[in-house]
């Protein structure tokens, strides 16, 4: 398989049923495992993770499988393994020789838990914990929903400790109302919660070391208080760098930049019907897409392939592509992720 031409990769979801979720992903196409009263989550749609959080992942690995094409059935792992600059370009493994990225969809039909992931202090002291920044693409909402995202300027660890105790926290968060195409920065240390009825697209770095502070009243959960108080940054975190919004317009395309920070970079891309542009990526990117459809077409060991994706799906877009050609057959928007580490350059 190693001689065979690299193309864009779509995977298999994994999918993990969580207490607070829905079946709301079903609305983006999907074929979700289990009865109808089965509560999914989460779908991990891109993931090369040797380990997870017994309380987060289950504990067990997970890489992504690739789902289409001559190499179906290959671990994200393996691919990096057999096509390495092909599929990766400059991009270099993280410490474990992972992917240094993870995208998932988030289905919260209830409020998520109040949970922080690790601060840099502490991963530094604490071989077990890694940081987890990450960013909230809103897909959907229902009316007067909300995310919450830090704690209220002032508020001091002992303050929060009582509140914690007389189980009346929610007024000392940071609570933002949810709204379509809203994205949220969310740097490791942050205390935060999706609010019931919202289902995100959400891109991180690739942990999954999660403290719960607080389950809203839910029991036989494990809470992780003490560790939690120790890593979170107290007050609103400060991200108005990394959200600030870009906008060009093309003739056929409008592209924003959503969010710009150390780990990723995300751009929202809107394209019309009948939109076509040769495709030769400098580095890997990794498409969400949100509504429409198209395909790439590239050279094969028979002519021409064609990869076609759709709403819904999650697709990396490797740097070597061979004569890769975009055509879209309907409006389409998707998210388009890259990882400044690639690029051979110092950021601005």
């Amino acid at each position: 398989m190693k001689n065979a031409p690299i193309y864009p990769l779509l995977f298999e979801p994994i999918y993990k049923e969580k207490i607070w979720g829905g079946r709301r992903l079903e609305d983006l196409g999907r074929s979700l495992p289990g009865a109808p009263d089965l509560t999914i989550g989460e779908s991990w749609e891109l993931v090369d993770l040797g380990q997870t959080d017994v309380s987060g992942g289950g504990g067990q690995e997970e890489r992504s499988i690739v789902a289409n094409g001559p190499l179906a059935g290959h671990t994200l792992h393996q691919m990096m393994t057999l096509f390495g600059k092909q599929l990766l370009g400059n991009l270099k493994p993280n410490e474990f020789g992972e992917f240094p990225l993870m995208v998932k969809f988030l289905d919260a039909d209830e409020n998520l838990s109040l949970q922080v992931h690790p601060s840099r202090a502490y991963a530094q002291t604490h071989a077990e914990a890694f940081l987890k920044s990450e960013s909230w693409y809103i897909v959907d909402a229902t009316p007067n929903s909300f995310i919450y995202k830090g704690v209220q300027e002032g508020v001091t660890p002992d303050q929060f400790r009582r509140a914690l105790e007389q189980h009346d926290l929610e007024p000392l968060l940071v609570k933002i109302p949810a709204r379509p195409g809203d994205c949220h920065y969310l740097p490791s240390g942050t205390c935060h919660a999706l609010g019931a009825g919202v289902l995100v697209a959400e891109v991180q770095t690739p942990s999954d070391t999660t403290f719960r502070v607080f389950d809203w009243g839910r029991s036989g959960r494990q809470l992780h208080v003490k560790q939690a108080l120790e890593c979170i940054e107290f007050g609103p975190p400060k991200v108005d760098r990394f959200e600030k919004r870009t906008r060009i317009k093309g003739d056929q395309t409008i592209s924003t930049r959503l969010i710009r920070c150390e780990y990723f970079h995300i751009d929202h891309i809107e394209a019309a019907s009948g939109f076509e542009q040769k495709l030769n990526p400098h580095q890997p990117m990794i498409w969400v897409v949100l509504e429409g459809g198209g395909c790439i077409s590239i050279h094969g060991h028979h002519g021409r392939d064609e990869i076609e994706f759709k709403r819904g799906q999650t697709m990396l877009i490797p740097p070597a592509l061979s004569g890769g050609h975009l055509d879209l057959n309907h409006e389409t928007t998707w998210l388009q992720i890259t990882l400044p580490q690639a690029i051979p350059t110092r950021m601005a």
